[in-house]
């Protein structure tokens, strides 16, 4: 399974130490269906070419974003695509994304979120690893059957704080900040799910029990060898959230002869 680590033109020589392919978050949709460019190195080459939505305009001609695309792709060496799409599902995104899943051809594969699957069923959707209810592994098994294998993983660091009983399963995210501050202040006691692939404490505060998950740097090594036990053929890392986990999970690149 290949690891990618999601990085800003800012982010790239820090990442770049540690010797994994990287997707490149530097592009952006602008007018007339244009692709816009943050400023990178001028070695930058192979990897992926990420582009996002945020403030996108509407996109009316999806052939010319397209083809803008895969001269980037071309120019620089990228080996793939991925759309680093947080907003809601678009219908101008959509037909993009489908125009572009037939144009890369041989260039590479595109990565996309898993709610644009069901429209773009040429991309490989990417499922999100920040599981808080059930069984981790039942989970990439469900995902296995209904995309018979053919998806990729979404390697969210996993940080939230739960108020006991929680029957809608939704918690409060935590800062890293946060939870550092959290901890300090009440120095719990930490345990490891094997259902949930997380760390887990409680705590209480006014009268109400707090149920908290989060991933380390064990956790998350433990998602990627699951989602490589199953042949899957990524998985991605978006930098700020694995940096200081880097040296636990990767060898930086010249280290210890490699």
């Amino acid at each position: 399974m290949q690891v990618y680590l999601g990085v800003t033109p800012r982010e790239y020589r820090a990442a770049a130490r540690y010797g994994r392919p990287l997707a490149h978050v530097a592009y952006r949709i602008g007018e007339g269906s244009s692709l816009l460019r943050h400023e990178l190195l001028m070695n930058v080459r192979g990897g992926l070419l990420t582009v996002g939505d945020q403030d996108a305009p509407l996109v009316e001609n999806p052939e010319a974003l397209t083809r803008a695309v895969l001269r980037e792709c071309g120019r620089r060496g990228y080996q793939g695509v991925l759309l680093d799409f947080e907003g809601p599902v678009r219908r101008d995104l959509t037909t993009f994304a489908r125009t572009l899943a037939a144009g890369l051809g041989s260039v590479g594969p595109l990565y996309l979120p898993e709610r644009y699957a069901p429209q773009v069923p040429e991309g490989i959707p990417l499922v999100c690893t920040a599981v808080s209810g059930g069984s981790f592994q039942q989970y990439l098994r469900d995902c296995a059957r209904q995309y018979r294998g053919r998806f990729g993983l979404d390697v969210e660091r996993l940080r939230m704080d739960f108020s006991l009983p929680a029957p809608s399963g939704t918690g409060t995210p935590l800062t890293a900040q946060a939870l550092s501050r959290l901890m300090q202040a009440e120095s719990p006691a930490v345990f490891f799910s094997p259902e949930l692939c997380a760390r887990y404490f409680t705590y209480r505060r006014q009268d109400v029990t707090h149920f908290v998950l989060f991933d380390d740097a064990d956790t998350m090594a433990r998602k990627l060898r699951a989602g490589d036990a199953m042949g899957l053929p990524a998985a991605f890392l978006m930098w700020p959230e694995a940096s200081d986990l880097a040296d636990r999970l990767f060898r930086r690149q010249g280290a210890n002869g490699s």
